[in-house]
């Protein structure tokens, strides 16, 4: 297990680290985990400064922490992976680099697919600049490949606490149902009764999410900018790691972040108590991630010393102040939806 004393700070509910995920893997105690929740430095003809491998190395590269996840993952743990999609280089053909990772991960390493999804992000930059702004024979690139990935056939999972509002023509449904339909066989071979005006609480959401990424001045934002530190310039919204998190845990569940960069799915994982690791090689994204876990009216002088103490390896407790989400997860009909 983990040396407790290794960790760089740490919440009520979680412990963030400071390394190489693949020398810190090894150290969990197997099926320890309920979900590994991550999103990788994608394989990008563009080199990034956070580090991002090239597309002939990247699934032999991501498979080796695939590899060493499954033992700590419980038997029915899940691991969900985002990645985006890329060109292949000098040519406006897509890359199959991430369809690679799928096929790798589920015919070499053994796991299952339990379902893919999709994340439409609709705030995206349109990209790549040559195909689509320049020459103009291609769409903008919007799609991420989010693969849930399981470790047995009936991995933990219950849909109602990622219900979804239902639609206007369905609310009036539910209200009155002899005005909007009849019960009988419908061409595709279903049969609509009478359970089919049933208030469940919400609509089941399909596998295309679409989250907006477009966060300016969230607290993590806004106090790093307060005293002149760089935000992680990859950071997936905390939609998508709640709605996985919501999907596929429980309270009291210990979910894995193994590319935790800014702590995204950390700060999630503590709004919805759940218990939490981060690993994070970088000490400078890591040092800024604690800003997720700090009061919003923390004066400069005091935030100033939590940065600087990690960045000088001392570690940090913090008493955050838990504040649960509806774990229905019933999004109100003007925020993020899940279509």
């Amino acid at each position: 297990m983990i040396n407790r004393e290794d960790y760089i700070y740490k919440t009520n509910l979680g412990k963030a680290f400071c390394g190489d995920s693949l020398e810190l893997i090894p150290q969990l105690k197997d099926e320890s985990i309920d979900l590994v929740m991550t999103s990788p430095p994608f394989a990008l003809l563009r080199k990034k400064e956070y580090g991002n491998k090239e597309q002939n190395e990247y699934v032999e590269w991501l498979a080796e922490f695939g590899k060493l996840i499954y033992p700590k993952l419980k038997e029915n743990g899940s691991l969900v992976i985002d990645l985006g999609g890329a060109y292949r280089k000098g040519a406006p053909v897509r890359s199959l680099y991430n369809f690679r990772v799928l096929i790798h991960f589920c015919d070499i390493l053994g796991y299952h697919l339990a379902e893919e999804f999709y994340w439409f992000n609709p705030s995206k930059l349109p990209s790549p600049i040559e195909w689509v702004n320049k020459r103009k024979i291609r769409t903008k690139d919007s799609i991420n490949t989010v693969w849930w990935f399981s470790k047995s056939e009936f991995p933990k999972a219950d849909v109602k606490n990622v219900l979804v509002p239902y639609s206007d023509r369905m609310k009036k449904l539910l209200k009155n149902p002899e005005s909007y339909y009849k019960e009988k066989k419908r061409p595709s071979g279903h049969n609509i009764g009478n359970s089919f005006s049933n208030d469940n609480g919400g609509a089941i959401p399909s596998n295309l999410l679409q989250i907006s990424n477009s966060e300016s001045n969230s607290k993590y934002m806004s106090l790093a900018k307060s005293i002149g530190i760089k935000t992680h310039p990859a950071r997936f919204p905390a939609k998508l790691p709640e709605f996985f998190i919501n999907f596929l845990t429980e309270e009291g569940d210990v979910v894995l972040d193994i590319f935790a960069g800014s702590n995204t799915t950390g700060e999630a994982c503590e709004n919805l108590g759940r218990r939490w690791l981060a690993f994070e090689n970088d000490i400078n994204y890591l040092a800024a991630s604690i800003f997720r876990f700090l009061p919003k009216t923390i004066n400069k002088i005091q935030l100033e010393q939590y940065y600087q103490s990690i960045l000088k390896n001392k570690q940090i407790e913090i008493e955050t102040e838990i504040n649960l989400f509806n774990q229905s997860y019933i999004v109100a009909e003007d925020e993020t939806k899940y279509t």
